[in-house]
């Protein structure tokens, strides 16, 4: 298997994020009450938007002159490592609030290796590499401005004082 750039390592994890992203936005969706709709209809939407950068990323991969098979192996990789992650982190849990604290911790982790693929583009010259990341990173900025509001949404619902269970 070919060996991978710091920049193309970088672009087959943001791969596998994204394709992680989209079973966490099913898991937490799963987790929701009835009354919560619009957190469900923003879980929709960061759903599709991790296919598109799924299917985007997939496309700039293509671009790195035999080493698309190499990058998509990392990204599989990744994905698995961020779903094993999201399993033990909710191992048990069934409250929409945890969801959304796991889905803090990885969106985070998302607009930090975009942020990184973003300055690595400064270097390389991959115009796709750096437009990607242009298109990417204030999205992955606002999954994690959602995610920090809905969590705090959910945690004003809680009874500060009751046991945890």
């Amino acid at each position: 298997m070919a060996e991978l750039t710091r920049l193309e390592s970088k672009l087959a994890e943001v791969l596998g994020l994204a394709g992680a992203a989209k079973g966490a936005t099913e898991k937490v969706r799963g987790m929701l009450d009835d009354d919560e709709q619009a957190l469900a209809d923003e879980l929709t939407r960061m759903h599709d938007e991790a296919s598109e950068t799924e299917a985007r990323c997939t496309e700039v991969a293509g671009e790195f002159d035999g080493k698309k098979t190499a990058i998509l192996e990392k990204a599989r990789e990744t994905r698995q490592e961020a779903t094993e992650m999201m399993e033990t982190y909710l191992a048990g849990e069934d409250e929409a609030l945890d969801g959304f604290e796991f889905m803090a911790m990885a969106e985070a982790g998302e607009v930090g290796h975009w942020a990184i693929v973003k300055k690595l583009t400064e270097q390389a010259n991959m115009q796709s590499v750096a437009q990607l990341a242009e298109w990417a990173l204030p999205i992955q900025e606002r999954h994690l401005k959602v995610v920090l509001d809905s969590s705090l949404a959910l945690a004003s619902r809680e009874n500060a004082d009751e046991l945890a269970g």
